[in-house]
């Protein structure tokens, strides 16, 4: 994607620093930048905030929890983006080790919010000295703020970009910053959009430098409107820049089984991805046509799972011919998974860059989906377009596809009308008026696009209030729990996913606990204690990634050979001998001695910790709910694409469908799954060690070594004693 040479940027801000070297995984620096006053600190990170944290997600937590006050707003100068990678962050041995999380107040769910992100931001900010970056105030005109690991300067930069979108401003930024054309690897640029301006849902993208390719790419921490956060601070960019990237930056203390561990995990690769997943030919799109065979593919707003006449359009193989083989694909050093497909020399067809020919990062198998089948639309390159755009306006294609899909069921509901929204067609499948309404967000002068941009929550009621529409039936339809939008897999007929989804810390998200095929495919969770046990440890698990800077994919998206041979299939689903592996490779790094279960603990910690801060933020000791389209059929036609089925779910409940009309069926299972619903509830609630209204009790925090005053504080005001166990 070609652009023009940006002007001198003027330095309106300089300080310098030493960079503390990297011990065990860990500088135990904090680099912290006000944007506003500006000021600038590097903070030390105590040892009690690392046992208590051990690093990512937990570090921003911990430092967001200092920064804001119970009636902090997300939009307020104090809210902070706070970036962390984890000990095990930048580890070149073993493959996905260049993740990092992103902790703020999201504007969508008004609480604490993460994201995850691959890239080289997080590896670099932390070998250039820093285990977090937490940035706070608001500028009074655009900047970039430049991390130099080189030379030990931190610089705030006013901005001569052009524009704030993300394509722009990634290229131009390498360009600017680089020596010459081997140098652009050495630099990462997090970056929005125009659409992080307009709309609530804004992404950071996160880039690294292809050589191959000879182009910056792009990966998202997409969830949660951290791009806004970004643009309301009017930061257009966070720049780093450190050359001497080794393979033991990260001073690990057993390099020989960090090498070792990781030699096995790539051999397994090598010789099973091809016959398991096929990650390196088409990452995680392999799912397509899996989730469209078991009923899991939202299509039309979730209404149904499965669209067999279409499925052949979007299946992995029809993204195979698309993606470019033959590339290593890893978004960091030594990651032979190599999952992150693009699609290379497409020629844009709509919109400001029309023409243009560029890469495309993905789609993934969540943008496949969210902007493919649940909004109707079964064409590849359409889903590529709009998967360029959302990337470059700076939007998470995950909200985005769930918030068309809501908006395309309200049209065909008669609710809204080209009157209504400006002379656009948006039914389900309308691809020429869905792709004008994305650039209308971007643009952010349309009424109703911009109501769109608020998000399911907020439209839920502008419809209803705007336009007359009936708001039952909108919150019945409308996907989203917490504010937060659902990602792309059909909840309806897994009560433990329903927890995965609608019992987790910050919405319906997949980064907590994916259980549909243990509970409805392969039975293994018969019971509400089980369930309860499942909720208990996937959350966790997947939450220890987040605290030391791994992807998860190398953990179940290729497994040993023998996996399912060697273990019960309840054991199976952990892949035990990946778990090891995590635990051999802590212990390489950091020195310490830690075992299996002390992967949970460590993760506990953060989980409970991450709870109490929404209960203080007045919005986790609400009561979790769940749309009615997610635990069953709204309307009729759902019913009647899988009546015998559907039948069937009744007489399991104990009601005879024989003389029932569909409506009355629905009804009648909707009361069943609600009982089961406050019975899961209870049964995680127990577990997790939280009471009857999801809030971690005092004994829960001694247990776990976080019984901080302020922690016990926020405990004992909101805890009563009726609501025990």
């Amino acid at each position: 994607m070609t652009h023009e040479k940006i002007a001198p940027m003027k330095v309106l801000q300089e300080w310098s620093y030493v960079r503390s070297p990297i011990d065990r995984g860990y500088t135990r620096k904090a680099l912290y930048v006000n944007v506003g006053k500006p000021d600038m600190q590097i903070r030390e990170i105590p040892q009690e905030t690392i046992d208590a944290f051990t690093g990512g997600r937990g570090f921003g937590l911990a430092l967001l929890w200092n920064a804001v006050t119970e009636d902090t707003k997300w939009n307020d100068p104090e809210n902070e983006l706070v970036i962390s990678g984890g000990p095990l962050c930048g580890i070149t041995q073993y493959p996905g080790a260049g993740k990092c999380y992103t902790v703020f107040l999201s504007p969508l769910s008004e609480q604490t919010y993460d994201s995850n992100s691959g890239g080289y931001w997080g590896p670099l900010t932390k070998f250039s000295g820093f285990d977090a970056v937490e940035i706070a105030g608001k500028a009074d005109r655009d900047v970039v703020l430049f991390v130099n690991g080189d030379e030990g300067k931190i610089q705030i930069l006013e901005s001569t970009l052009p524009e704030s979108n993300a394509y722009t401003v990634t290229e131009a930024l390498h360009d600017y910053l680089a020596a010459d054309e081997g140098d652009k690897v050495n630099i990462s640029v997090v970056s929005a959009g125009k659409a992080a301006e307009t709309t609530l849902w804004g992404c950071l993208n996160m880039s690294f430098y292809d050589p191959r390719r000879k182009t910056a790419r792009l990966k998202q921490a997409g969830r949660g409107g951290g791009g806004t956060v970004l643009r309301d601070k009017k930061i257009v960019a966070l720049v780093v820049k450190y050359s001497s990237v080794k393979g033991t930056e990260n001073n690990p203390v057993d390099l020989s089984t960090l090498q070792k561990v990781g030699v096995k995990l790539h051999k397994e690769i090598r010789d099973l991805d091809n016959v398991q997943c096929r990650m390196r030919k088409v990452g995680t799109p392999h799912l397509n046509e899996i989730m469209d065979e078991y009923h899991l593919l939202p299509t039309n707003n979730y209404k149904f799972g499965q669209n067999k006449k279409d499925i052949g359009k979007i299946d992995s193989y029809t993204y195979e011919k698309i993606f470019t083989q033959g590339l290593p694909d890893g978004c960091w050093y030594g990651c032979s998974l190599a999952c992150a497909k693009a699609v290379d020399h497409y020629e844009i067809q709509t919109g400001p860059c029309k023409g243009r020919s560029v890469t495309v990062d993905g789609p993934e198998y969540e943008t496949v989906a969210s902007l493919g089948s649940n909004i109707g639309v079964y064409d590849p390159l359409w889903t590529v377009e709009a998967n360029f755009y959302a990337d470059h306006y700076g939007v998470d294609t995950i909200s985005l596809g769930t918030g068309l899909a809501f908006v395309c069921e309200c049209y065909e509901l008669g609710y809204l009308d080209k009157a209504k929204t400006n002379g656009l067609d948006l039914s389900f499948g309308s691809k020429d008026d869905l792709m004008e309404l994305i650039h209308r967000m971007a643009e952010g002068t349309d009424d109703f696009a911009r109501a769109v941009g608020l998000g399911i929550k907020k439209m839920k009621k502008v419809f209803a209030e705007r336009y007359g529409a009936d708001g039952a039936v909108l919150e019945k339809i409308g996907m989203e729990a917490q504010g937060i939008e659902t990602s792309e897999y059909v909840p309806k007929e897994s009560v433990a996913q329903w927890g995965g989804y609608y019992l987790t810390l910050k919405g319906p998200q997949h980064d907590e606990a994916w259980l549909i095929f243990m509970d409805m495919v392969n039975k293994q969770l018969p019971t509400f204690e089980d369930k309860a046990e499942a909720l208990h440890y996937f959350p966790n698990f997947r939450t220890w990634f987040s605290l030391v800077g791994l992807c998860k994919l190398p953990w179940n998206d290729i497994e040993p050979a023998d996996n399912h041979v060697r273990y019960r299939p309840q054991d199976a689903a952990r892949v035990p001998e990946h778990v090891q592996n995590y635990v051999d490779i802590f212990n390489a790094v950091t020195g310490k001695q830690i075992v299996k279960e002390d992967l949970i603990t460590m993760a506990e910690r953060v989980y409970n910790f991450q709870r109490l801060f929404q209960v203080r933020m007045k919005h986790g000791n609400a009561e979790h709910t769940i749309p009615a389209r997610a635990m069953g059929p709204v309307f009729p036609d759902e019913w009647d694409a899988r009546k015998e089925y559907y039948d069937d779910k009744l007489r399991e409940a104990g009601i005879a469908p024989e003389g029932l009309s569909v409506e009355e069926k629905i009804e009648g299972l909707r009361g069943h799954r609600l009982e089961q619903w406050a019975d899961l509830k209870d049964a995680v609630y127990k577990r997790r060690g939280w009471n009857k209204k999801g809030i971690p009790t005092e004994e829960t925090l001694k247990k776990l070594g976080i019984a901080f005053p302020e922690a016990v504080a926020v405990a004992k005001k909101y805890c009563r004693p009726e609501d025990e166990f």
